[in-house]
């Protein structure tokens, strides 16, 4: 009986070892993949970078990149032009391939390539129909540049077929508009992908179509399935950085400013003689490592109250209003007791100046509690932990409780967002009488791949919560972090730096605990008034104004705005009789639509002919439509064979290369299996060795 048992483990040994290799085997393999893919920039030299050619053998200089951005600001309306400058610094003939960011809300509409002195006007097409007619040019030898969306912030520009040293230049034109809160301008320019956490199993490299299949360093996986097309190539910090930039804006307020400020850049200013001014970076030697944000004060007398703008448009009226809310809101203090939740990201993209800025945020967000509040914090990375099971009163042992917490944080591990997510969604209801305005405190960089997934769960699980995101590091997620703060009627806020904490967060309290204008609705008595966005109308905080774009056949004179105030009706009429006319407000409610019919949990395959229609008839870049420049005449001969180089960028500044690339950016099992199987074999060891001392 006990000869038997020793026998019997011993199998159990074989066959869990057995079952570790092959467990981890796919996991490992997956991880070497995207270690080689993440490893074809191979050297740095001081003509740029050298990348291996599909057969691994041949070391060619990549095509470098230059950019200049000029921008015009006129009112609250923000017209940009990026300038992106391929040179092929190589013998062969080359194909450049480039992701990038642009704002979240940006309208793309224009597309041009400059080779020499001749200018090739961009078309929009379909996106299947872009990839094909850019696919026959560069075959036929043709220079041709195209231009789509990965997300609505993240794009890819190709070129194809740069001739050895020398270069093409594309110019991609974007609308947005700039933003207003409590009492100042601003407009942020993103300039680099920050490195996405891409949770999910990777998928079968055979059975990625070659036409959607991208050259990130990470792999698609089932739940990020255009991951490799969302994580360029990023340069060693070690090595330098890459991708200098330049820019210009010309900023016409139409009112007189009392303070002109970039938080993240230095900047120049120079004023002419009809109030506008000219900006730039002041270090010609810039390179595209972190978001440049642009803040402008008016004096206060010249704070806007209302702005009304219309354009006509193939027979329809289109009008963007701003209007500031009532005054009232900032003197009224919300007495509704209040349960506010703190998710902080405590991931390895956090590690260094962002977990700083974001452990700051909470402390001197918890110095705010008072005893009519109930809170809890919640940190993740590649596990979920809460300080408390449920969300607690706020007592002065529990804050100092609560401080010593996140004093104690550190970041480690990957982005696991969504079960954090998840968690600050559960409600337990109290069985106070009062009922308690429930707020979630986001405070994360955003870099994840699986937005659609929190998405969805915002949709089915945010009821009545109000969820407030803080965008934390030099390149946030912008795109995660304003859609998730607007499906929750909350507000996106940004820190660039450790000493924009302080003011930042003040400004985000006067949010929190003052009431909103809610239950917000626009009403006129014309039948043609219809697409108001955005829809749903928002709530409205104080120093925020209301942002509305609508169209109409013919044009009303007027419109009410209703809403509930602190507990009271409240409304107002507008009159759109004396609306200025400017350019853009069709694009801009373009823009708008395409976004919403996107949020929308329907199957996105129905949606698409609608996305369509309003895309090409506006002409504009969409999740289904690319734009795509051609020239005619074929320049590569046939014999030379042409070079594609996905080109790289920097790491976001601040961030620590280590503990972003250190950590697995796939969350395969391998570490559990190993655990548990180590585990499992000790235990059989001991158990087996007992059985042989008793004989």
């Amino acid at each position: 009986m006990y000869v038997q048992r020793p026998r019997m483990f011993l199998f159990m040994f074989w066959l869990t070892s057995s079952w570790i290799v092959g467990l981890l085997i796919p996991s490992v393999a997956a991880e070497s993949t995207q270690k080689s893919i993440h490893e074809s920039v191979v050297k740095k030299t001081e003509g740029g970078i050298l990348l291996k050619t599909l057969s691994g053998k041949t070391l060619i200089p990549a095509p470098l990149l230059n950019t200049k951005v000029t921008m015009t600001i006129s009112g609250l309306i923000a017209r940009t032009t990026v300038s992106q400058q391929f040179s092929n610094p190589s013998d062969e003939w080359a194909e450049g391939v480039y992701v990038f960011p642009l704002p979240d809300q940006a309208a793309v509409d224009h597309l041009r390539m400059r080779i020499g002195e001749r200018i090739i006007e961009g078309h929009i097409q379909e996106q299947a129909q872009a990839k094909k007619t850019y696919a026959t040019a560069k075959a036929q030898g043709r220079q041709a540049s195209l231009l789509e969306q990965e997300r609505p912030n993240i794009f890819t520009a190709s070129v194809a077929n740069i001739p050895p040293h020398a270069p093409i230049t594309v110019d991609i034109e974007y609308q947005e508009v700039v933003r207003y809160d409590q009492g100042r301008f601003s407009l942020r320019f993103p300039m680099v992908v920050g490195p996405r956490y891409i949770p999910g199993q990777p998928q079968d490299i055979q059975k990625v179509s070659s036409s959607q299949a991208g050259f990130g360093w990470a792999l698609d996986t089932d739940q990020v399935p255009d991951a490799s097309r969302i994580t360029p190539p990023v340069q060693h910090p070690s090595q330098g950085l890459l991708n200098p930039i330049a820019l210009r804006i010309h900023l016409a307020p139409g009112m007189l400013l009392q303070n002109i400020e970039s938080p993240t850049h230095p900047i120049s200013i120079t004023k002419d003689e009809t109030n506008s001014y000219q900006v730039s970076l002041q270090d010609e030697s810039t390179y595209a490592d972190r978001d440049f944000e642009l803040i402008w004060t008016p004096r206060s007398h010249d704070t806007p109250q209302t702005s009304v703008f219309t354009e006509q448009h193939d027979g329809e009226t289109f009008f963007f209003m701003q209007l500031m809310p009532p005054t009232t809101a900032a003197s009224t203090k919300n007495t509704i007791p209040r349960e506010v939740i703190f998710v902080i990201d405590t991931s390895g993209s956090m590690g260094g100046t962002s977990l700083t800025q974001a452990k700051a945020a909470l402390q001197l967000a918890l110095a705010r509690l008072t005893s009519n509040h109930t809170f809890n914090i919640i940190q993740f990375h590649s596990v979920t932990h809460s300080l408390y099971s449920t969300a607690r009163q706020a007592s002065a042992s529990r804050i100092h409780e609560a401080r010593r917490y996140v004093n104690g944080l550190q970041a480690t591990g990957g982005t696991e967002m969504l079960p954090a997510l998840d968690r600050a969604l559960t409600h337990l209801p109290h069985q106070e009488e009062s009922p308690r305005l429930r707020q979630i405190i986001f405070i994360t960089d955003g870099l994840v791949g699986n937005e659609e997934a929190l998405f969805a769960l915002l949709h089915r699980d945010l009821h009545d919560t109000r969820l407030f995101t803080v965008g934390i590091g030099s390149a946030p997620n912008g795109h995660l972090m304003r859609k998730a703060a607007q499906f929750g009627k909350g507000t996106f806020t940004y820190i660039g730096s450790t000493t924009d904490v302080q003011d930042t967060m003040n400004r985000l309290f006067l949010t929190l605990e003052h009431p909103a204008l809610t239950d917000i609705t626009i009403q006129s008595g014309d039948p043609t008034f219809v697409d108001i966005l955005p829809n749903p109308l928002p709530d409205l905080y104080h120093g925020e104004p209301l942002t509305v774009a609508f169209r109409s056949t013919r044009l009303p004179t007027s419109i009410t705005i209703t809403g509930n105030l602190a507990g009271t009706h409240w409304e107002t009429t507008q009159s759109l009789i004396d609306a200025n006319p400017r350019n853009g407000i069709a694009v801009y409610w373009a823009r708008q639509k395409i976004a919403q019919l996107m949020d929308q949990e329907k199957d996105k395959t129905l949606l698409r002919q609608s996305i369509w229609d309003i895309a090409l008839k506006h002409h504009l870049v969409s999740r289904y439509t690319s734009l795509v420049a051609v020239d005619i005449t074929p320049v590569r001969p046939e014999a030379q064979s042409l070079h594609t180089h996905p080109l790289t960028t920097n790491l976001p500044h601040g961030m620590q290369y280590e503990a972003v690339f250190g950590w697995p950016q796939t969350a395969t099992p391998a570490t559990t299996y190993v655990v548990l199987g180590i585990f499992i074999i000790c235990f059989a060891w001991i158990w087996s060795r007992q059985h042989l001392a008793q004989r």
